[in-house]
């Protein structure tokens, strides 16, 4: 599937009857990420490179999706994990729903946010990136909506009605009217255009966000998170939210954590391109084990066995040294490292999407 939608973002480029792309879920769920159960399937058969070689065709079709010179919408009506996060969010436009469930909860499975997450999760309202990603949080179409992750929010009901509206003016409109601001002003006409969000979101608590999520190691994130949890004007929704984010943390693979941390923080300064190369680096090393196998033993406790209880190792942030970590993001052997197709028009689509 991978390597069929590179080749049909490359075709449409190319055709000039194509004026947009709309891309959207067979079922009840955008994407629900179970690309991670395959690659572990294929493990436990014998077959140790598959992993990498779906890693390759992910991130090549995630940068296409970034670099596309067509308008894509994607509609995210479902969940949205995993490899769709990358092919969706790099995208250009972005139309949530009130049944969207936006999520990155790799750390939880001994893998890390990659697709891109390291572009645009640093490029989210001050340190809420850092918090999606480290804890693998939940947002809704609302919250997508509010921190830039989705640029519009359609109600289920419209989206046949947005859909054929889309189809329509388009097929009428000349190439070179059928712009940005055209497709945009078209959803914009079946939008909600100033959802509420829910009293318990994230959102709501980022001056708590920003104080923790930037400090520079995970485990003063993890401190100043339990220091906020003894001050005296912490309320109930408050301490909830706290002690659940803790939980998320403390529960996550510790090499994972400090993966995820260097990645996004490396992210802020690096174009796409930048960040899918390394991102695809991290993910040879993690799938190899050579310093950590929390990504097979968390895919055999949540995935394949679901005991629920991942025995990570190392088993503590204090004992993942910043020697493992950098060898997580060295360069890889030889022709090995991932080789991205030119892109002319880089610069004009792949920066500050969000």
């Amino acid at each position: 599937m991978l390597s069929r939608l590179s080749q049909l973002f490359l075709a449409y480029e190319d055709d000039a009857n194509a004026k947009l792309i709309i891309l959207k879920g067979k079922g009840r769920a955008f994407c629900a990420g179970g690309d991670v159960a395959t690659v572990h399937r294929r493990f436990l058969e014998g077959n140790l490179k598959f992993g990498e070689k779906i890693g390759e065709k992910l991130l090549t079709l995630t940068y296409l999706v970034a670099t596309c010179s067509k308008p894509q919408v994607s509609i995210l009506n479902g969940i949205v994990m995993g490899g769709g996060v990358g092919i969706s969010v790099n995208g250009k436009f972005r139309v949530a729903t009130e049944n969207s469930i936006f999520a990155m909860p790799e750390n939880s499975l001994g893998l890390f946010p990659d697709v891109g997450s390291s572009y645009f999760l640093s490029r989210l309202p001050g340190f809420f990136g850092e918090y999606l990603g480290l804890t693998g949080a939940r947002l809704d179409g609302a919250e997508m909506l509010a921190c830039g992750l989705a640029t519009h929010l359609v109600p289920s009901a419209k989206l046949f009605l947005l859909e054929k509206a889309l189809i329509s003016r388009a097929a009428s409109a000349t190439s070179s009217s059928c712009g940005l601001a055209f497709i945009s002003a078209i959803i914009d006409e079946h939008s909600l255009q100033q959802p509420a969000l829910n009293e318990k979101s994230a959102l709501n608590k980022m001056d708590v966000i920003d104080k923790c999520f930037s400090r520079p190691t995970v485990e003063d994130i993890l401190s100043a998170l339990e220091k906020e949890v003894t001050t005296t004007d912490a309320n109930k929704a408050g301490d909830e939210w706290l002690a659940s984010t803790i939980q998320s943390l403390k529960k996550a693979s510790p090499m994972s954590l400090k993966i995820c941390l260097r990645s996004i923080r490396e992210g802020r300064v690096q174009a796409m391109d930048e960040c899918l190369v390394r991102e695809y680096r991290i993910a040879c090393r993690v799938m190899r084990g050579q310093i950590s196998k929390d990504f097979r033993e968390g895919c055999r406790a949540i995935l394949w066995d679901k005991d629920q209880k991942p025995k990570w190792k190392p088993s503590s942030l204090d004992l993942v040294t910043e020697h493992m970590v950098d060898h997580y993001f060295s360069r890889l052997d030889g022709d090995e490292e991932l080789k991205l197709p030119q892109r002319c028009n880089l610069k004009v689509f792949a920066n500050a999407k969000l």
